[in-house]
């Protein structure tokens, strides 16, 4: 299986980074905007600006499209995937160790996806690619 899908690598890691970046962006559109169903899944509730879901917000918002557009996605993934560390610890692990049981399973996915992605950077489908192919000569 490596030999048929192992030559789209790059490919399958621009779509994670996309996908994975757009759909953290939506958390933050959530929380900032009260879109999408609104925070809490409330329609229209916002977090109360410069709160501690707020700053989240940015964080998702910013990081989310940051990650999916491959603009400096190693820093915005690796801000993100602390966002979530901190988030878990905070929200999640409180409730109980085991994520499936604590409903942190998401955060505890996007942080380690987003650790990835720092330790991976944009990859050749992105913007950072395109900008540097661009200052060549």
């Amino acid at each position: 299986m490596d030999r048929v899908l192992g030559r789209y690598s790059d490919v399958t890691y621009a779509l994670l980074r996309v996908v994975a970046g757009l759909m953290f962006a939506c958390h933050g559109a959530q929380k900032l905007f009260g879109v999408l169903g609104g925070m809490m899944g409330k329609p229209g509730a916002t977090a109360p600006m410069g709160s501690l879901p707020w700053v989240g917000g940015v964080i998702e918002l910013v990081g989310g499209l940051m990650i999916a557009l491959g603009l400096f996605a190693g820093l915005a993934a690796f801000i993100c995937s602390g966002e979530m560390a901190v988030g878990y610890f905070m929200a999640h692990f409180p409730r109980g160790f085991w994520p499936i049981l604590n409903e942190g399973e998401l955060a505890v996915l996007y942080c380690f996806v987003f650790l990835y992605m720092a330790s991976r950077g944009s990859g050749a489908y992105s913007l950072d690619a395109t900008l540097r192919r661009g200052r060549r000569p």
